[in-house]
């Protein structure tokens, strides 16, 4: 007489996206960048009364120089994070091989301290780093917090960078280069541009799409407004 035993369901668990990457912070702050910063520009040149061709200039060299500068920085500073790692990362291995069984009674106490017993902590901690090439491995993640085997690239910051800006900056540009000659076109390009971007990082972030649109375009509005200002008290002090 065969019995149904009723089985557990299978958990089944949830694919986590990629937080740790070097590409994201980088794009979603070039494109933001671009956007808010070239169409402030084009807004102050346009209150001061500049001609169409000098308007598509400006946005051009903004949207250039503004790529580069950012792609230049976003290298510099994942770089330059990167070297730090790796020499941490030296220090460590020194460690190690200095003093092994020092280097294993911190693992141990640490992971006394996330709730494991005495005894129980120093057989995981042993087990973990008993094979040389996996030790400082162990130890570089568990003491500094670091995945020594994905450590960000500059040169992903630095092109999604550099790409995510030009494609926010030229946005407010584009109605110009097509013969637009007022603000209002690129204006209304520019905010829809802000709301969508705004609702994209909310969703990769998991917030409401609605805020982070509505909060994106308050931003680039304001921005837009002040830099309108100044270049109209500015073109009627010069005219």
């Amino acid at each position: 007489m065969s019995v149904d035993v009723a089985l557990p369901p299978v958990e089944k668990h949830r694919h986590h996206r990629d937080v740790t990457g070097g590409w994201l912070r980088p794009a979603v702050f070039g494109a933001m960048d671009g956007l808010v910063s070239n169409f402030a520009l084009i807004s102050g040149v346009v209150g001061g009364g500049a001609p169409n061709t000098i308007v598509v200039v400006t946005g051009l060299a903004g949207l250039a120089a503004g790529a580069c500068s950012m792609a230049a920085g976003e290298y510099t500073s994942v770089a330059s994070q990167a070297e730090l790692m790796r020499a941490e990362i030296d220090i460590e291995k020194a460690e190690l091989e200095r003093d092994p069984e020092g280097e294993l009674a911190e693992l141990v106490a640490l992971y006394e301290t996330r709730g494991l017993d005495t005894d129980t902590a120093e057989r995981v901690a042993r087990q973990l780093t008993a094979r040389p090439e996996l030790a400082w491995r162990v130890h570089v993640r568990e003491e500094l917090g670091v995945d020594p085997d994905d450590l960000p690239s500059p040169y992903v910051a630095a092109l999604s960078s550099f790409t995510a800006f030009a494609l926010g900056a030229v946005i407010p540009v584009l109605p110009f280069m097509l013969g637009a000659t007022g603000l209002a076109v690129a204006g209304v390009i520019s905010m829809l541009g802000l709301l969508g971007a705004g609702a994209v990082v909310a969703r990769l972030t998991a917030r409401p799409w609605w805020r982070g649109a509505l909060r994106q375009l308050a931003l680039g509005g304001l921005a837009a407004a002040a830099t309108f200002g100044i270049g109209s008290l500015v073109g009627a002090g010069l005219s």
